[in-house]
């Protein structure tokens, strides 16, 4: 057991240091109080809140998010029920099966169904680009 320490205590002394952050501070509220809180909130963070109405103009400013890319709402929530209303995936796979097995006719009705599949494939794309806050033209 003495043969490991040496390489443990090297590797725990590589480290950073990180910065120390203050302890958060918790309250309990009241279900309606909860409730009341989260309405006057709005779209801001509880805690960006909070700090607002402590400290008004003199709330110290914060590390913009990164967590919620999502620039239009709208965009996303098409998007997302149109995947949830198709079965793209699913249709995908038997697509890709077929082909692989050289059992898929083609005919002028399979390419005008694979021309309007690839055509709502571009266009949910183009709503994800548009809702993260990119343009449909960037990249692949």
């Amino acid at each position: 057991m003495s043969d490991l320490s040496p390489r443990f205590d090297g590797a725990a002394a590589s480290k950073p240091v990180k910065a120390a952050y203050p302890p958060p501070f918790s309250i309990r509220l009241t279900q309606e109080e909860r409730a009341q809180l989260d309405v006057l909130r709005g779209n801001k963070s509880l805690s960006a809140y909070i700090r607002e109405q402590l400290f008004g103009d003199a709330v110290a400013p914060r590390k913009r998010g990164r967590n919620n890319p999502v620039q239009d709402s709208e965009a996303l929530g098409r998007v997302l029920g149109a995947l949830g209303q198709s079965r793209l995936s699913s249709n995908l796979n038997q697509l890709a099966k077929a082909v692989n097995t050289g059992s898929l006719p083609v005919t002028p009705e399979t390419e005008s169904d694979l021309a309007n599949a690839c055509r709502d494939i571009a266009a949910m794309r183009a709503d994800l680009l548009r809702a993260l806050g990119k343009s449909p033209g960037d990249g692949p």
